[in-house]
């Protein structure tokens, strides 16, 4: 494995030429520059702490304590305060790979594992290690977020074991906390990280506790114990569970409510490496306008090293969907999860005066009347008369009329850009007692507008109540509290938000699954009175959504699959997890997205995760240090720059006499991406029989759309032995013209028990350029 630390040695190697304007990109990132700059210096084992220090006390002998965090563990470098000229010097010394301002990165903010496993189709073997509700599992998922609500319920250990000898970690305690912070043989681990003096910070948290709740979330979608009876307030009753309830907890908190900053996220990967956790889960990253290079990317840093230490990173998908090539966390070392829904649906439902009840979507506690009496108002009928018609239809405060809006229902069109929660608390102001919102996205999210009638539904139906208003002198209504609908179909559907590929390199295919993201309950932090309803005691459950909700979904997953193959490589895990995914929903019809359109692997990669199917995968495609050498090769580096950089190579490697970026497509990956595409291409795949079983046969099938040919040999794959590797090819023919869209398909293989299946693209769009060094 040390051989993959040439990858981002190399990638690194050539960014000081770029160093000004990497600069500037990451300062309008991250909005404020903390003063802090990362310098990264790959894998060198001779650089430690003491090294860094010492070179940056070369320059900063005027400033004490300049130093924020050394990184030695699975990488070397450190975060220090240093001035922009300092920062271009220190990238100019021996060692010395990148130097990159610190940036600000963002959180990607119990029935969706039962929904999982009602939803996989394929029989597996009856074996105690598969089930995912054991408490047999050591498997260590460290988390970096906000971090963790020790107390809740869903963190009890009762039945667990010692905690793993392997683990290495610590529970730090913390000196601001009023509850004294306890780790137990569930939570294993906690540390936090925070630069006292950042002058950007509106917050210093000097404790592992979670004041945000978004870890505590998603470390109990990941692993919480199996609480019963749990509940957003009576809504969505049923048993909460994580992915991997016997897998223990570690958690990182690396963010505050200014962000989640890179320095610190290294400082956590460079940490978890070191106390020995089997998978890494990161339901945070930047925004999809930002797109740093490799060599400046905390996320990609810290995720190729942990890889190349074996263990397992999963990282959301990012939340700026439904628009193309949003995605990010898409180095090809991560796993990528996009955002689904379950089959529930939190319904609270408009009653007009006429007798007609229309679906909308929201959490609200409503108490008005069951039978439609309330006045019910267009917000364009309330606006003032000096003020801007299309300011007053979306409830812009200061175009309304307070006379009319008081003691009303009102309805608003929203558009993306408006905020449900801010038209609340505005037309809370104004005296409405109740809001209805139309909206074409957002109804496939219940927003939480806690005791407050409110609700969002379609555009349709918006005409409609519009319609109803127009046609009445005294129109009425009522909004009726949430009930929580189940099953619901169709599900699952690509949520709206769920950021989408392709990926920047359109070689890779991103993101790689989908999995639940869309109103999950899990545990919450024990004092958010913000959250609560008036007159009852804090939630200690709560339901949010984002791709940070899919992510820990399959992080527990994950967890599963390296509990019970424990020598299985990361590529291995992810591959088994992309090929055994759905792409049916529970009308036993193909996953559609938001808008109703047939999902691609754009919008969800392989499909669907199955919680237990991948624990049993039958082949796996493993990514090797060969593809990874072969991929700086396609990138642009040649063999001389390599050679430079790396301490290790296979014997007699070379790159391709014809390098092309568009080649990156034969990395051995479990999807196949082609950009660039004519008239013909072949890319070759290598499947490795995990099934166990010795002697197997495989036969392929193809699924191919109109205007490509997809041709495989050989067309049948015979193993002798488990862990014997086979190769075959993949040509891809033009049947007509030049290609007028992306063309997307499969191809699997089969031999009775198993199907094991890869998604493919073929665009005639070209891939972002490589390097040229």
């Amino acid at each position: 494995m040390k051989g993959l630390s040439i990858i981002f040695l190399v990638l690194c190697f050539f960014l000081v030429s770029f160093f000004i304007d990497e600069t500037s990109a990451v300062d309008d990132q991250a909005n404020i520059n903390n003063g802090v700059y990362i310098v990264y210096m790959g894998a060198a084992a001779s650089s430690n702490g003491y090294y860094h220090s010492q070179l940056l006390g070369s320059l900063l002998k005027r400033k004490e304590n300049a130093l924020v965090h050394s990184y030695k563990h699975g990488f070397s470098g450190f975060a220090a305060r240093v001035s922009a000229e300092e920062a271009l010097e220190l990238s100019k010394k021996p060692g010395v790979v990148s130097v990159f301002p610190d940036p600000l990165l963002k959180l990607h903010t119990t029935r969706s594992w039962d929904f999982l496993k009602y939803q996989t189709d394929l029989l597996i073997d009856s074996n105690p290690n598969s089930n995912s509700d054991s408490q047999e599992s050591d498997t260590i998922i460290g988390i970096l977020d906000t971090g963790i609500w020790p107390e809740s319920e869903s963190f009890n250990d009762k039945n667990m074991g010692p905690i793993p000898t392997r683990w290495k970690g610590s529970c730090m305690k913390g000196d601001d906390d009023s509850i004294s912070f306890n780790c137990n043989r569930k939570i294993i681990g906690a540390k936090f990280y925070t630069e006292s003096d950042d002058p950007t910070a509106e917050y210093h948290t000097y404790s592992p506790r979670d004041k945000i709740g978004h870890g505590t979330h998603v470390a109990a979608t990941a692993a919480g114990s199996v609480v019963q009876n749990a509940s957003y307030y009576g809504l969505a009753m049923g048993s909460a569970k994580g992915g991997s309830p016997g897998s223990r907890i570690a958690m990182y908190r690396v963010c505050s409510p200014d962000g989640c900053r890179g320095s610190n996220i290294l400082a956590a990967f460079d940490d978890a490496i070191a106390d020995g956790v089997d998978v890494l889960s990161l339901s945070l990253g930047a925004a999809s306008g930002f797109s740093p290079e490799l060599s400046s990317d905390p996320i990609a840093i810290g995720a190729f090293h942990a890889v190349e230490q074996g263990i397992t990173v999963v990282c959301s998908a990012g939340n700026d969907g439904p628009d193309s090539e949003t995605v990010v966390n898409d180095a090809p070392w991560i796993l990528t999860v996009a955002a689904s829904t379950i089959d529930r649906d939190f319904q609270s439902l408009v009653m007009v005066g006429d007798g007609r009840v229309f679906k909308g979507e929201a959490i609200n506690f409503s108490s008005l009347k069951k039978s439609p009496v309330h006045p019910l108002i267009y917000a364009k009928s309330a606006k003032k008369s000096d003020a801007d018609e299309d300011q007053a239809r979306r409830c812009n405060p200061e175009s309304l009329d307070e006379s009319l809006i008081k003691g009303a229902i009102v309805v608003c069109h929203v558009d993306d850009e408006f905020s449900t929660d801010e038209i609340k608390e505005q037309m809370q102001e104004l005296g409405a007692i109740g809001v209805v919102v139309g909206n074409v996205k957002l109804g496939a999210v219940a927003s939480n507008y806690g005791a407050f009638p409110m609700t969002v539904i379609s555009s349709k139906d918006e005409a409609e109540i519009l319609a109803y208003i127009n046609s009445t002198r005294n129109p009425v209504a009522t909004i009726l509290p949430t009930d929580a609908v189940t099953p619901y179909m169709p599900a699952p559907v690509i949520a709206y938000f769920s950021s989408r590929g392709p990926a920047k390199s359109r070689n890779i295919l991103k993101p790689d699954i989908a999995a639940p993201g869309v109103d999950i309950l899990a545990a919450w932090m024990g004092n958010d009175t913000q959250d609560a309803l008036q007159g009852k005691e804090p939630p200690l459950f709560n339901v949010i959504s984002g791709t940070s909700m899919s992510c820990p979904h399959v992080s527990g997953i994950a967890a599963n699959v390296k509990h019970q193959n424990p020598s299985w490589s990361p590529s291995a895990i992810r591959s088994a997890i992309m090929t055994t995914a759905t792409q049916n929903n529970n009308k036993k019809a193909a996953i559609t997205t938001d808008s109703g359109s047939i999902a691609t692997p754009y919008d969800f990669g392989a499909g669907e995760i199955s919680p237990t199917a991948p624990l049993q995968p039958g082949l796996v495609y493993e990514t090797d240090i060969v593809d990874y050498l072969n991929f700086l090769c396609y990138s642009g580096y040649n063999i001389s720059n390599i050679k430079v950089i790396a301490t290790t190579i296979p014997k007699n490697f070379t790159c391709p006499e014809e390098s092309s970026i568009d080649l990156i497509s034969n990395i051995n990956y479990p999807s196949i991406s082609i950009s660039g595409f004519k008239e013909s291409r072949t890319v070759t795949r290598t499947a490795t029989n995990v099934a166990g079983d010795g002697e197997s046969s495989y036969v392929v099938s193809t699924d191919a759309p109109k205007g490509i040919s997809v041709k495989v040999i050989p067309d049948k794959l015979q193993f002798s032995k488990n862990g014997q590797k086979l190769s075959y090819q993949v040509t891809f023919s033009s049947t007509g013209s030049s290609l007028k869209e992306d063309l997307f398909g499969s191809i699997t293989w089969s031999n009775g028990k198993y199907k094991v299946r890869i998604p493919f693209v073929v665009s005639s769009s070209t891939s972002n350029k490589g390097s040229d060094n």
